[in-house]
Order: C-alpha cells, then sequence, then structure tokens
C-alpha cells in the first residue's frame, strides 16, 4: 500500500489549524450567530462553542495519538467503535467540508469580483488544488505565509476599532434566548472546526503521538483568544443589530472607525484568510477520502498516492471537481448551517470513540469526562442549528448510511 511521507512537525502542523480556523469565523459567521443570539448572546455562544471545540480537540488528540495514518474520526470510528461508525463519521466529513470548500471559494467570490463570483471561485479552487497536488511541504509553507498576512490584517482591525468600543453595545440577547445561543454556538463552530486538519494529516506528521497532542490545543487556543478579542471590537463598535446585519463586518468596523481607507486592505485580507481555510479543506478533505478509498468505503481507484509528491492526487482531484459543480449551482447561504450539522455529527463519533480508550490516570483533567461532554455538546448542538439546515444534514448522512447498508448486504450476499 502507498504511503505518505511524514514531513510535519509541531511548527507546521500548528499552521495548517490556525490556516484552517482563522477565516471561517472572523469573515463568515459572526453577522448570522450575532442575528440568532443578540450581543451578549454572541459572547456566550462563543465562549459554549470554543469549549465544546476544546473537548473534541482534547478526544482527537488523543486519538490521533493512537492512530497516526490519514483520515481522522473515520479510522476512530472504525478501530474504537464498529466499522459503519467510521463510516458515518467520514461521510459526514466529506459531504460537510465539500459544501465548506464551496463556501469559502464563493465568498473569495464575492470580495474580490462580486459581480463574477462564481469564475472566481472556480478558479480559487483550481488554484488552490494545484497547490495542494505539489505536496504537503508546499501547503504547510503556503499556509504559513497566508497565516502571516492574516494575523496582520486582524491586528489592524482590532487595533483601530479599539478605542471605539462601547460596553453598552455588549449587552442584549436575542428573543430567542437559550435556544439562540445554542443556534449561534453551532454555528460558530464552523469557525473551530479546523484543527481536525492535523489529525486528517497524521500519516504526514512527524512523531504524530507528541507532535498531534501538542499541535491541537494549541492552534485551538490561539484562534479562540484571536476571535475573543474580535468579537467584543465587533459588537463594541457595530453593535448587535449593525453586526447582524453586516455582509464584511471587519471591513465595517474599520469604515465606522473613521478609516474608511483601510476597507479595502480588509477585504484584501478576508480573500487571503479564505483562501488559507480552502488550501487546508482540501488537504484534508481528500485525505479522509484516500483513507475512505483503502477501505473500499469509496471506489479503490481513488487509494492512489503520487509516486512523487507523495500526496492524494486523485482524491484531490474528484474532490475540486466536486466543489466546481457545487459553485456552479449553490450559494454559500445555507452552506454554514448544513456542514456544522454533519460536522458535529463527525465529532460526536469522535468523543464516542474516545470513550473506549479507557482512563488515562497520569492526566490532571478526567479525559474520559472531557470526551462525555464534547459528545453531548456536539449532538445539543446539531440539532439547534437552523431547521432546514438539520433536515439537510440528517437527510444526507441518512443517505449514506443507506449506501453503506446496500452495499453490505451485497458483499455479504
Amino acid at each position: 500500500m502507498d504511503q505518505l511521507s511524514r514531513r510535519l512537525g509541531v511548527p507546521d502542523a500548528v499552521v495548517i489549524g490556525l490556516g484552517s480556523m482563522l477565516g471561517a469565523g472572523v469573515f463568515v459567521v459572526f453577522g448570522p450567530a450575532a442575528a440568532a443570539a443578540g450581543g451578549a448572546g454572541l459572547l456566550a455562544a462563543l465562549a459554549l462553542a470554543g469549549f465544546i471545540a476544546y473537548c473534541n480537540a482534547t478526544s482527537s488528540a488523543r486519538l490521533a495519538a493512537r492512530y497516526p495514518e490519514s483520515g481522522g474520526t473515520y479510522v476512530y470510528g472504525r478501530e474504537r467503535l464498529h466499522p459503519f461508525a467510521g463510516f458515518l463519521a467520514g461521510w459526514g466529513f466529506v459531504v460537510g467540508k465539500t459544501a465548506s470548500c464551496a463556501a469559502m471559494a464563493l465568498t473569495i467570490g464575492a470580495y474580490l469580483w462580486p459581480g463574477r463570483a462564481r469564475l472566481v471561485a472556480v478558479l480559487a479552487v483550481v488554484a488552490v488544488t494545484a497547490v495542494n497536488l505539489r505536496g504537503v511541504g508546499k501547503t504547510a509553507t503556503a499556509t504559513r505565509v497566508l497565516v502571516g498576512i492574516v494575523l496582520t490584517i486582524l491586528a489592524v482591525v482590532a487595533v483601530t476599532g479599539a478605542p471605539h468600543v462601547s460596553l453598552d453595545r455588549l449587552d442584549g440577547v436575542a428573543e430567542t434566548g437559550i435556544r439562540g445561543v445554542l443556534t449561534a454556538a453551532g454555528l460558530l463552530f464552523f469557525a473551530f472546526a479546523g484543527y481536525a486538519r492535523i489529525a486528517t494529516l497524521g500519516e504526514e506528521v512527524r512523531e504524530p503521538e507528541r507532535t498531534i497532542p501538542r499541535a491541537v490545543p494549541l492552534a485551538l487556543g490561539v484562534v479562540l483568544a484571536i476571535y475573543l478579542v474580535l468579537a467584543v471590537v465587533a459588537l463594541g463598535v457595530l453593535g448587535e443589530q449593525r453586526l447582524a446585519a453586516a455582509a464584511a463586518p471587519l471591513a465595517e468596523v474599520v469604515r465606522v472607525a473613521g478609516l474608511p481607507g483601510l476597507v479595502w486592505l480588509v477585504r484584501a485580507g478576508a480573500t487571503v484568510a479564505v483562501t488559507g481555510v480552502l488550501l487546508s479543506l482540501l488537504a484534508g478533505v481528500g485525505r479522509t477520502i484516500l483513507a475512505m478509498a483503502r477501505r473500499r468505503d469509496l471506489p479503490g481507484v481513488l487509494a492512489a498516492v503520487h509516486p512523487r509528491h507523495k500526496v492524494p492526487h486523485r482524491a484531490e482531484l474528484a474532490v475540486a471537481a466536486v466543489v466546481i459543480v457545487v459553485v456552479a449551482l449553490g450559494d454559500v447561504r445555507g452552506a454554514i448551517g448544513f456542514s456544522s450539522c454533519t460536522v458535529l455529527v463527525y465529532y460526536a463519533i469522535a468523543n464516542a470513540s474516545a470513550l473506549r480508550l479507557g482512563r488515562e490516570p497520569a492526566r490532571k483533567v478526567p479525559v474520559q469526562l472531557i470526551a462525555a461532554l464534547g459528545l453531548v455538546g456536539c449532538l445539543v448542538l446539531a440539532v439547534s442549528l437552523p431547521v432546514a439546515s438539520v433536515l439537510a444534514g440528517f437527510g444526507v448522512l441518512a443517505l449514506g448510511a443507506l449506501g453503506y447498508a446496500v452495499r453490505h448486504t451485497v458483499r455479504t450476499a
């Protein structure tokens, strides 16, 4: 069986995690989340999403150290629970993150050239796929550059907006109350899900039993701190209603702060950030497809690894083709909710798998309790999303389960 090359250390793994998370929440999710939960509710939802992400990250890190190969929860579910649990996790990840890729590509088009958003989105998918096909080392290098640029842009927004923050604007909870906070947390979870990219690259990480447990919480902690600062700034400058209505909230923060000349810089930064997300998303989905194809849960032809660049080139090309179709036919609305629903199910299976690892007495924090809280939290957030997202997400999962059952029946007949 073809093997991938172990090239990534802790800094590279952290950078890939940052590149996957930074952008989606800051530039896309804050507005819908504020509309669902209100001002103070947004901050509570962000803290809740961050806590559940921490639970998931802890479980994912333990599992990835035990099973250092590509595929993430697809592998963990198969090994610790049942092959069907692994398939459901892999299927949910692939369909959810493919929708995320399309949403990110369309966001790039909307920022760069609104009148030709779909064309720009297709070109972005082609360009990012070309980078990924050159090898994971190229992916990590490109992502490092993108993360540096994004952090600079976000610092400009924070410094520009901070003097104009009004504490009065941080109050207010939407009429939906707790339900609104849960809905917003489910949407905001979309912004944290990138740390899974570190686990799905497990077969390409050096010393995975040491690297992954360090890289995952470090990347998550940095991103959570950045999100909290920017959420306070955005709310404090714009207020609940204006933030909920803003198509480009961070650009609006700079404009309201009296520096309209920097708006173009923030828009450019948003494009760079989302490109970084798309870069890592496509790589992660491709590797999950590789793992599923190796076990014949997807066509075996997708299990090929390029002899020179050591990447799953057929899987990545297949993902890119599907994303381009979705970009041409769909739109960005609803994609975040759909993706959050299926990915929350993915992490629910990860936490259930971690519960089967047993206790670790040397740990100061009871990891079994963390896994249990993560499992319950993922399921609660999944069913708290907008109704259309819940129906679509669970409908696609059911369709995949039906296909699995049919294949299993045929094989055993």
